[in-house]
């Protein structure tokens, strides 16, 4: 909403609290707040979601709610009301338990035509809505793109673990390497989604940033990362003992987004190298609009764990 406005473009927010980017104020599964709501738009861009972090309190039948009927209450009237292309965010997270390989074998290469596993509500309602969207596009020729994106926001992990081990900085310029992205590149992926859609009909793309891994370092990554990263970035580990960071030693998934380059164009600005070059000149490694979002948090309320609920 941020970066249509600010090109000029009208753009119409709805969402379930009020804010300066919000015009209507509601759920995307109350069919009269979305039907008020759809009048006269040309692109629908559905990012609404429950996430990951709500497993731990909200119900599965709300996951179904927002992320399944949502979704189909957004698709239908999208449909009456004309509208043109539909944009749909989707995540990695859809592809469930493929992400995590057994112990002993190498990382999993992750492209589109990686089959999704179940794993937990979330994922598997993702993959309904996305199969959702494919439906309205053979049925109704509606142009459809969903793009599977990585993790992109700066909150801090959700694994207790984690935090510990790490910090927040550290942690996801870490993750840069095979399975997050900055949200300044997935808002360009999403724009670029935006004017291909009519042209390409139906299409799902990965949106993570550029990985320097190749499949031949997948066996590796799961014995020893930190020479994998090594061999191709030499002043990686000066730079990060400088700042008392460390690598992960163990890497169990690459995400990658060629067709996403290849189809739409799509060009990721904040990967690995960037991280590196940051830390050579000092400059903070996220993007100037992921700067200004900040953390919002997933939840309405605080816990004793700050941002996450204790199991």
């Amino acid at each position: 909403m941020r970066t249509l406005r600010s090109n000029g473009r009208v753009a119409r927010g709805l969402d379930i609290l009020p804010s300066a980017f919000t015009d209507h104020v509601g759920s995307i599964s109350d069919r009269d707040v979305v039907r008020s709501s759809m009048q006269g738009v040309e692109t629908v861009v559905h990012t609404a979601t429950l996430h990951k972090p709500h497993i731990a309190t909200h119900r599965a039948q709300d996951f179904v709610d927002t992320n399944v009927t949502g979704t189909l209450v957004l698709l239908e009237e999208a449909v009456a009301a004309g509208a043109k292309q539909f944009i749909y965010t989707s995540t990695t997270s859809a592809f469930g338990a493929a992400l995590s390989p057994i112990a002993g074998e190498p990382a999993a290469w992750i492209t589109e035509e990686v089959r999704s596993v179940p794993k937990n509500i979330y994922g598997v309602t993702k993959v309904a809505a996305e199969d959702l969207c494919e439906l309205f596009h053979r049925k109704h020729k509606l142009p459809v793109v969903v793009l599977r994106t990585s993790r992109f926001f700066p909150e801090p992990d959700d694994d207790p673990d984690i935090r510990g081990r790490y910090d927040t900085e550290n942690f996801q310029a870490n993750e840069l390497l095979y399975r997050r992205a900055d949200i300044a590149d997935i808002v360009d992926g999403h724009l670029l989604a935006i004017e291909k859609a009519r042209d390409l009909g139906f299409g799902r793309f990965i949106l993570s940033a550029t990985t320097p891994f190749r499949e031949s370092d997948l066996a590796m990554l799961r014995r020893d990362a930190v020479k994998v990263v090594r061999r191709l970035f030499a002043d990686c580990e000066a730079l990060y003992a400088a700042r008392g960071w460390t690598l992960f030693p163990e890497i169990d998934r690459v995400y990658v987004n060629r067709r996403a380059r290849e189809v739409l164009g799509w060009r990721p600005r904040h990967d690995f190298a960037h991280v590196l070059s940051c830390l050579r000149d000092g400059r903070d490694v996220r993007s100037a609009l992921a700067r200004t979002i900040g953390i919002k948090g997933y939840h309405g309320e605080a816990f004793r764990d700050g941002l996450y609920p204790v199991a």
